[in-house]
């Protein structure tokens, strides 16, 4: 037999730890570091946790979050449809590889989990990101710290893309919930 309110305080912990944003999602969007104005894009947004804390700092600032998922950027709308509304943020379904931004567009550019930097040669992607970032723009590709297959690996290949695609100032970060790249795109 449980005790009084049992099962109804159980819930309630349940509830209050899934509203939380996961560590590494908050880790992510502080090494980011969106400034109020900031330019923001968002690959493989997911069901729009990140997308959330990222809008949250925005005051004139946008955000495009796309992913290839149809569901993900259901999720992700339908999670920050204030944000939306309030024309902070445009979530669109779109492989990175396929998006054409203009030139230039975004000051800062991040992904979470998103495997193809290290899986591939990421050439396509790598070269969209470049090309949207602004002179001297921030980019992070960043990993969970528990990733199966080995932060080592994933970070070695990820720092080779980003240079052979002439992004430079890359900076290996590591904290107990996340490992990852920061580095910058060529200019001021």
């Amino acid at each position: 037999m449980r005790g009084a309110g049992g099962r109804g305080a159980y819930a309630r912990l349940v509830a209050a730890h899934a509203a939380e944003p996961p560590a590494r999602l908050r880790w992510a969007v502080e090494v980011l570091d969106p400034q109020p104005a900031d330019r923001v894009l968002e690959a493989g947004c997911g069901p729009g946790v990140a997308a959330g804390l990222v809008c949250a700092r925005l005051a004139t600032g946008h955000l495009l979050a796309i992913d290839r998922s149809a569901t993900a950027v259901a999720r992700a709308a339908q999670r920050n449809r204030e944000h939306v509304e309030a024309g902070r943020l445009t979530v669109r379904q779109c492989a990175l590889a396929d998006l054409e931004p203009e030139r230039g567009s975004v000051d800062r550019a991040f992904a979470v989990n998103v495997n193809v930097f290290w899986t591939s040669g990421a050439e396509r992607e790598v070269a969209v990101l470049a090309a949207a970032l602004r002179p001297g723009g921030t980019l992070c590709l960043l990993y969970d710290a528990a990733a199966p297959s080995g932060a080592a690996r994933a970070l070695d290949a990820t720092q080779a893309a980003l240079a052979a695609a002439g992004l430079g100032q890359l900076q290996t970060l590591r904290s107990p919930v996340g490992v990852g790249v920061r580095c910058r795109a060529p200019g001021p």
